[in-house]
């Protein structure tokens, strides 16, 4: 029963879209009415700003990390990583927001950091030279997370290696669209409004 709660619990807490949450609540605006629409925390800081873009980014991390976390807080014998993935897919398909969120990136980046803190410290390194080079979050997101699945195989084991392969696949088919605007030129970049 305990690996059922725990199971469950990770789903559901991926499931709390913060975007949608804070948007509402401090801003009386539904993001998913503007900008990409996307509940994540990039679309937050275009439509809403660099307060509410911060705070999601940080509350989507923790939720990745608490999640990780549940299987000791229930003291039950399920692993982190299963937790993970179930956050993951919590964050891109919320019960609670007719099963359409965001693209997981930062959810992600707060299982790896209870799984692997220097392998996201790597990723968010890439992630940063990338942003600063290209102006592109999407392209950054999808460099960062192959950068995970490298450092796994060279330092983690079979099973964080599988997950980053998870999670590296899981961000490029949610950012599909993004990778054909940036073919296109159209991607919108930092500092730009679409």
């Amino acid at each position: 029963m305990l690996n059922i709660i725990t199971l469950l619990s990770s789903y559901l807490i991926g499931s709390i879209s913060f975007a949608l949450v804070i948007g509402k609540l401090f801003y009386k605006t539904d993001i998913r009415g503007y900008g990409s629409g996307n509940l994540g925390a990039t679309n937050t800081f275009r439509v809403l700003g660099k307060r509410a873009g911060t705070t999601v980014a940080i509350a989507d991390i923790l939720k990745g990390t608490g999640a990780c976390l549940l299987p000791q807080i229930f003291n039950s014998t399920v692993s982190p990583i299963l937790c993970g993935i179930l956050v993951i897919c919590g964050h891109a398909f919320p019960i609670f927001a007719g099963f359409k969120g965001g693209k997981a990136v930062a959810t992600s980046a707060g299982v790896f950091i209870f799984l692997s803190p220097l392998g996201t410290c790597t990723a968010f390194i890439v992630f940063l030279i990338s942003l600063l080079t290209s102006k592109y979050v999407s392209l950054s997101s999808i460099l960062a997370s192959i950068s995970i699945v490298i450092y796994s195989f060279i330092f983690e084991d079979k099973l964080i290696i599988a997950l980053s392969l998870f999670i590296s696949l899981f961000v490029i088919i949610l950012h599909r669209e993004n990778i054909k605007r940036i073919l296109k030129g159209t991607e919108t970049k930092v500092g730009k409004k679409k």
